[in-house]
């Protein structure tokens, strides 16, 4: 039996989850001070989005990981239709599976560490990340023109709610943490938005990236393995 993954079918397994793990990080972060529950251990730790190694963040290094291998397959799919930009896709796809390994291991923590800022940029590892997000934009301008126009601006605009929560919300909730800390309810709403604008870009690029490659005539397809062939004596005693 074939199974197409289309658009449609990608839809709520890519949202389902999405929905379900924000929900429950909302959840813990509201029950949390109402009815002291411990941070270090249960289901807070669980579930919240403020803590690494659980339910979130496997969830969204999967994501990004998924988003690896589609983009490598847009590369491939370009390379033998013997267009352009082959490397772009390539780099995409390189980019979303270091990005993948960082959600797990957070390399890019190390980076706020030389610099102590205050205020927004209390997280300071923001400023780099800022130049490479603009870098990055400046050298796909061309890859990006050569989109079609309905795939560019949705790139683009998933593009912008993913850095808007991984690099925009950085800044209110470095003010935060500099003038409140990390244990509170203020924080752990700060960081879910942050956490929710991340899912909600990813999601909308994938879903948006596989219709583009269906219209590429690429489609992703799953099949059962066909059955072995008899061996030669069975089928003659079947004759």
């Amino acid at each position: 039996m074939d199974v197409v993954l289309s658009k449609s079918r990608l839809r709520p397994l890519l949202f389902v989850p999405m929905s379900l793990v924000v929900l429950g990080g909302v959840i813990v972060e509201v029950l949390k001070p109402l009815y002291k529950l411990p941070s270090r251990s249960g289901i807070v730790p669980f579930l919240s989005m403020s803590y690494e190694g659980n339910v979130p963040t496997f969830y969204t290094a999967s994501l990004l990981g998924f988003t690896s291998l589609l983009l490598a397959l847009a590369a491939a799919a370009t390379k033998r239709a013997g267009e352009r930009f082959v490397a772009h896709w390539w780099g995409l796809s390189a980019g979303f599976a270091y990005i993948a390994v960082d959600e797990v291991f957070e390399f890019h923590e190390m980076a706020g560490t030389f610099v102590e800022l205050t205020g927004v940029l209390y997280f300071s590892w923001v400023i780099p990340a800022a130049v490479v997000v603009l870098l990055v934009g400046l050298a796909y301008i061309p890859f990006l023109r050569h989109l079609p126009l309905k795939t560019r601006i949705r790139f683009l605009a998933a593009g912008a709610i993913y850095v808007g929560g991984a690099v925009g919300m950085e800044l209110p909730l470095g003010y935060w943490t500099e003038q409140n800390g990390t244990h509170n309810l203020g924080y752990g709403l700060i960081d879910a938005v942050e956490e929710s604008l991340e899912m909600l870009g990813l999601n909308l690029f994938v879903l948006w990236l596989v219709d583009h490659l269906a219209e590429k005539g690429v489609t992703l397809r799953f099949a059962n393995p066909a059955p072995a062939p008899a061996p030669e004596g069975e089928a003659e005693a079947t004759e």
